[in-house]
């Protein structure tokens, strides 16, 4: 006999506690790691009948669109996001504008969303929509999303300061509290499961180190010379870490007690730790570099929140994913099934016990842009079959749904979750 149906909040809740749900609980739209590009939610506004306006994006740097209430209850989305005060290019998601995107999509951007056109073709973007500062991002002219311009200083190799690459943390402001008070409350009387991104916790990630957001980043902000001092400089980068966390641990008790049980999952780090066939460091590396500050932040919301905590990591990470659960995390993202080692049938059988899938229901390197829908639909079922039994499983694509999906294998994805809950 199925559980007694239960609302998104609670299906999730049941999930994350590894207790079977009366179906497959599904997030898209509520991390920057889950989302939907604005092409996709046109196109899925479209097949489902739903009003057709200019999509709203709510992260620019990866164009990812909002998906608002009528396209989440047609898609049986059990999921609401919290966002930080800023994005990704460092100013604020209001005084909505209309947009042309480069591909011919009518879009609703930020106020502070502004573009010129690059040298070398496309569009640059600039921190804090402020253009009198080098850009931070580059709209190649065939594309679909921004591409972090590196603005590295010269690096002084004896007087390396671990303020440098502080220089973005730093406490909460009365109005940034007031801002998670006022998103998790709202998102909160949806019904649905509440995802909060607080930031300040994304140790290292390489998304986050050139500092888009940053008019003028100092410290180590070029990728390749952050990956060389994880090697050559560990300690240097755990001081950042030491530093970081300590800032972090003081913000995230404002917004505890700022949103109560309003939220039910912190997104927490972002930080890659895999290749398609093999991981950035070792795993002691990653036990003295990273684990002590990922422990010190999942032990403190352990102790004084409800939440439950989420890490992404793409690639080839199951040697790490012992790791990653010592380290207190309950949730990983996005469970890339292709890489190296990470066969479904194995991490379920190995870790689906301890720590919650958040992912893995379709690779979005292969079949969902490039197969067939009757694939796409196969692949779907199969995941669920394996990931689904005794809770421990969200379902959602590996990584966010990308441009130029085709809409018929984005529907037959959805379609297929429903078909695999009606049984």
């Amino acid at each position: 006999m199925k559980p007694q149906p239960k609302n998104s909040r609670q299906r999730v809740r049941a999930a994350l506690e590894h207790k079977q749900p009366d179906c497959v609980p599904m997030d898209f739209g509520s991390t920057a790691v889950t989302g939907m590009h604005v092409t996709c939610v046109a196109a899925l506004r479209k097949h489902y009948s739903l009003p057709e306006h200019p999509v709203t994006v709510i992260e620019p740097y990866q164009m990812l669109g909002v998906v608002e209430p009528d396209l989440r209850d047609a898609l049986g989305i059990d999921t609401t996001h919290v966002l930080p005060p800023v994005n990704m290019f460092g100013f604020r998601n209001d005084r909505w504008k209309p947009w042309r995107a480069p591909w011919g999509q009518d879009l609703m951007v930020p106020g502070d969303f502004i573009t010129t056109a690059a040298p070398n073709g496309g569009l640059h973007i600039y921190p804090g929509g402020d253009t009198s500062v080098p850009a931070s991002g580059h709209l190649t002219a065939t594309g679909y999303f921004f591409d972090t311009i590196i603005r590295q200083e010269p690096i002084d190799e004896d007087n390396l300061k671990v303020e440098d690459n502080l220089e973005e943390f730093a406490p909460f402001a009365e109005s940034d509290v007031a801002h998670f008070r006022e998103a998790a409350q709202a998102a909160a009387g949806k019904g649905t499961a509440v995802v909060a991104t607080i930031g300040g916790t994304a140790f290292g990630d390489i998304a986050l180190v050139p500092g888009p957001f940053m008019k003028r980043p100092r410290g180590i902000r070029d990728v390749e010379e952050w990956y060389v001092a994880i090697s050559e400089r560990p300690e240097f980068v755990r001081a950042i870490f030491e530093k970081q966390c300590e800032i972090a641990l003081a913000n995230l008790a404002k917004v505890a007690v700022a949103t109560g049980d309003n939220i039910d999952v912190v997104f927490l780090c972002g930080t890659d730790f895999g290749t398609q066939i093999s991981q950035f460091c070792s795993v002691n590396t990653f036990r003295e570099v990273y684990q002590p500050c990922y422990r010190a932040v999942n032990d403190w919301i352990h102790k004084n929140t409800k939440w439950k905590t989420m890490k992404h990591t793409c690639g080839a990470v199951r040697p790490l994913i012992p790791e990653l659960i010592a380290a207190g995390f309950d949730v990983l993202n996005p469970v890339q099934c292709s890489a190296t080692g990470m066969e479904p049938m194995g991490l379920k059988k190995d870790f689906g016990d301890q720590i919650t899938f958040w992912g893995g229901g379709v690779d979005t390197q292969k079949t969902l842009p490039f197969g067939s829908p009757a694939q796409v639909r196969e692949e779907v079922l199969s995941r669920c079959e394996i990931f689904s039994p005794g809770g421990g499983f969200v379902f959602d694509s590996i990584h966010n749904l990308q441009a130029r999906t085709p809409v018929a294998n984005l529907v037959a994805m959805f379609e297929a979750v429903r078909e695999f809950n009606a049984r």
